[in-house]
C-alpha cells in the first residue's frame, strides 16, 4: 500500500507550489504549515479520511479549484443528495451503443440510441464509469453530483442511470450535445500549470463572452444552492457555440458540502468565484476589439478584478455576479 497517511510539516515551505494532487490516500488532516502555501491554486484531496476542512484552507488567497469528495466530511451530504433526487433506471438492453464520443479519467462516453418507448427511439450520450479512483476523485461522487445538480439550461441533462449492465458497470444516460458545440479551451500543460491553453486565433465577441460568463455563473449558483462545488470550473470543461450558448460539464472533481453551515458554504463558493474570475480574465484577454460601450467594458473588468481579490472574504457571491452580468447583457443588447 503506497498511500500516505500524513504529510510532513516541511511541505509548508513550498510557498511557490501552485498545484497539489493528493486524492486516494489516507490523510486525515493537512499540516497547518500549509497555510504559508499562498500560491496554491489547485488542490485535490478526494478519497481520503478528512472529517473536516481546515479554516486556513478556505482563506488561501489564490485557491480556485478544490476537490474533496469521498471523505467522511461529505459522505452524508452525498448520500442525502441521491436520496432527494430519485432518477429513472434505464435498462441496458434498451440502449444501442454506437461510436465513442470521448474518454476522460473517470469514464468513456458513447453515442447511443435509446428505445425510450416501443414507438420512440432517441439519440443520447451514455457515460460508462471505469470504477477506479482518478486524480480528481471517485466516479461514484461524480455520478452523485451529475444527478444532484438538477435541470439547468447550462448543464448537461441526465435522463437516467443504467440498470442491468451485464458486467454491472455503472453509467448515466445523458442528453446528446449538438455537434456545433466545442470546448472553450484545452486543459493546462506542464508549462501553463494551472491555466488552460487557448488556440492562438481564439477571439470572443463581447456579447458572446457575456453570455458564456452569465451561463456558467448561473449554473454554478444552482450547484452551490444544492450543496455541490464543481471543483473544476475551467474553460476546458465548458462547451460553447459561436453565439455564446454554453454548457458546464465534467463533474469528476465535484464535491458535496453541508448547506447548514452558511459561512463555510459561502467560503467554498468564493473559491469557485475565483475560478470564474480566471475565466473572465482569459476571455477579456481575447476579446474582439470593436466599438463596445466603454462603461460596459470597464464594468466587466471591474467584476473580474473583484472575483480575483486575494482576500477571498470580500469576493462577490454568484448571485451578485449574475446581477452585474444581467445588467451588462441588457446594455449590450440595447446598444
Amino acid at each position: 500500500d503506497n498511500r500516505i497517511s500524513e504529510l510532513p510539516a516541511e511541505i509548508g515551505r513550498c510557498t511557490q507550489m501552485q498545484k497539489l494532487m493528493l486524492s486516494g490516500n489516507q490523510l486525515q488532516k493537512l499540516p497547518d504549515e500549509m497555510a504559508a502555501c499562498t500560491q496554491l491554486e489547485l488542490l485535490r484531496i478526494s478519497a481520503n479520511r478528512f472529517a473536516e476542512l481546515p479554516e486556513w484552507l478556505l482563506a488561501l488567497p489564490r485557491l480556485s479549484w478544490l476537490a474533496f469528495a469521498g471523505n467522511p466530511y461529505c459522505e452524508a451530504n452525498e448520500t442525502r443528495a441521491l436520496r432527494q433526487n430519485p432518477i429513472d433506471l434505464i435498462d441496458w438492453h434498451h440502449l444501442e451503443i454506437r461510436q465513442k464520443l470521448g474518454e476522460g479519467a473517470s469514464g468513456v462516453i458513447h453515442h447511443a440510441k435509446w428505445q425510450q418507448t416501443p414507438q420512440r427511439k432517441i439519440d443520447v450520450a451514455v457515460k460508462l464509469f471505469k470504477g477506479n479512483i482518478t486524480s480528481d476523485g471517485l466516479p461514484r461522487s461524480e455520478k452523485a453530483a451529475c444527478i444532484g445538480a438538477g435541470n439547468h439550461s447550462n448543464l448537461i441533462s441526465v435522463n437516467g442511470k443504467i440498470n442491468n449492465h451485464p458486467a454491472d458497470t455503472k453509467g448515466l444516460v445523458m442528453s446528446l450535445i449538438d455537434p456545433g458545440f466545442r470546448n472553450l479551451a484545452k486543459p493546462p500543460s506542464l508549462d501553463s500549470c494551472t491555466r488552460d491553453i487557448y488556440a492562438i486565433d481564439t477571439k470572443f465577441a463581447f456579447g458572446a463572452a457575456l453570455r458564456i460568463a452569465h451561463g456558467i455563473a448561473s449554473a454554478a449558483l444552482q450547484l452551490h444552492g444544492k450543496g455541490i462545488m464543481h471543483g473544476d470550473l475551467y474553460a476546458h470543461n465548458i462547451l460553447h457555440n459561436e453565439t455564446g450558448d454554453c454548457l458546464l460539464g465534467d463533474f469528476g472533481a465535484a464535491s458535496f458540502f453541508p448547506l447548514e453551515n452558511r459561512p463555510r458554504a459561502d467560503a467554498l463558493q468564493r473559491i469557485e468565484v475565483r475560478a470564474l474570475g480566471c475565466l473572465l480574465q482569459e476571455m477579456l484577454e481575447r476579446l474582439e476589439l470593436r466599438d463596445e460601450n466603454q462603461d460596459s467594458m470597464n464594468a466587466l473588468m471591474a467584476l473580474q478584478t473583484a472575483c480575483l481579490q486575494e482576500n477571498s472574504a470580500v469576493r462577490p457571491l454568484f448571485s451578485e455576479i449574475l446581477q452585474v452580468l444581467e445588467t451588462l447583457q441588457k446594455v449590450s443588447q440595447s446598444a
